[in-house]
């Protein structure tokens, strides 16, 4: 159901819009001037907004003014008896959606609102697709770890030399891989993902390589492996460590000859292909553990780049929170949240065993469970586990 906030000082006006809209399905929030009006705007998120323009205490066009500061994304219908030509392309002029006289004729009414219904939602998924379309997020710090990481790519990039990114679950080693990609010389091709933990073994060698039709019970028909979707650009092999020693060994020969062979076929496919690959596994070790092939380690390994945990970078979290509260609040079409410096505080204090994963989530939390403004009992009730 649409949320409509009516500010108008002539109470049977609201009372008179309120029914009619209620009528029409939407729920209604009143305001009986401006500055009672901006106070619920702040407070609550509305689809659209009908106010009136002659108003004491705060009048049509200073709350316009202030609520486009608040939220410039919620349409404005200005609404008025004293208006004039001049006062209506002003309004406009201010960012209004429309302007409506009094007494206002019901149709153009309800169309107008269908119409600013229309630009919220198309406001709102606009901004979804953008996110979605843009190729990569940014990194977000400045403290000296994050910094060598960027320096890092910037050199690394653009050469084929190939990296091995380290750390923790949570730590954005796939954010790396696609910066490393998207600064190449391969940017123009694929970056074609394979998550090794994932997939059982018995199928990572088909996903890898491809297979022939035929090749065991299910392969019904002919498939094209990762590295051969990844030719011309980059594959990001995630959580390498738990691939099993045939896959590597497979894995080896296509880095060493640049060739592979899909399951259940013969022909020797060349392919060209920048691998990036990335562990939460102390791989070292795991050779000693005879789990992975040390041949394999120093192929991979040209350039080793580890991503340190949240809990080595705390600094950078009030810069990640804020990131995380614009896109989380734009994702849910409200105004973005701000959060007092106890409450960042407590979160810079909090273990991060999630690292930034774990923090998105707790900021989306806060953000569905707190005021306007988050503060540090906000985060002792919502995010600090009770013992």
């Amino acid at each position: 159901m649409s949320n409509i906030l009516i500010i108008d000082d002539e109470r049977a006006i609201r009372k008179t819009l309120g029914e009619i809209l209620s009528y029409e399905g939407y729920k209604i929030d009143e305001a009986s001037d401006g500055e009672e009006g901006l106070k619920r705007f702040r407070e609550k998120t509305f689809d659209v907004v009908l106010c009136d323009i002659k108003m004491p205490k705060l009048d049509g066009l200073e709350f316009l003014d202030k609520a486009r500061e608040a939220n410039p994304d919620i349409p404005i219908i200005m609404i008025s008896g004293h208006g004039t030509i001049e006062t209506a392309v002003e309004a406009v002029k201010k960012g209004a959606f429309d302007y409506i006289s009094k007494p206002p004729d019901l149709n153009r009414l309800l169309i107008t609102l269908r119409n600013a219904m229309d630009k919220t939602s198309l406001v709102t998924e606009t901004k979804v697709l953008k996110r979605k379309v843009s190729k990569v997020q940014e990194m977000i710090g400045d403290s000296p770890a994050i910094q060598r990481i960027k320096d890092t790519i910037e050199k690394v990039a653009p050469t084929e030399a190939r990296v091995l990114i380290t750390g923790e679950n949570g730590v954005g080693k796939e954010l790396v891989a696609r910066w490393l990609h998207e600064k190449s010389n391969r940017a123009g091709g694929q970056l074609v993902e394979v998550n090794c933990a994932a997939i059982p073994s018995e199928l990572i060698e088909s996903e890898l390589f491809g297979h022939e039709k035929g090749s065991f019970t299910s392969a019904i028909k002919q498939r094209i492996g990762k590295f051969e979707q990844a030719s011309g650009g980059t594959l990001f092999l995630d959580e390498i460590g738990d691939m099993s020693l045939s896959a590597q060994a497979k894995v080896l020969r296509a880095l060493q000859e640049g060739k592979i062979t899909r399951v259940g076929g013969d022909k020797e496919i060349s392919v060209d292909v920048r691998v990036v690959a990335a562990t939460n596994k102390d791989l070292l070790r795991e050779v000693e553990d005879k789990n992975f092939r040390l041949d394999l380690y120093h192929r991979l390994s040209v350039i080793l780049i580890h991503v340190p945990s949240l809990n080595d970078r705390r600094d950078d979290i009030p810069q990640l929170v804020d990131k995380f509260l614009e896109n989380i609040c734009a994702e849910y079409g409200i105004a973005k949240k701000e959060i007092d410096k106890p409450a960042l505080e407590a979160l810079k204090e909090y273990n991060w065993t999630g690292n930034i994963r774990e923090l998105r989530n707790v900021v989306e939390r806060l953000v569905i469970l707190s005021g306007k403004v988050i503060i540090k009992d906000d985060v002792i009730n919502n995010v600090v586990p009770k013992s």
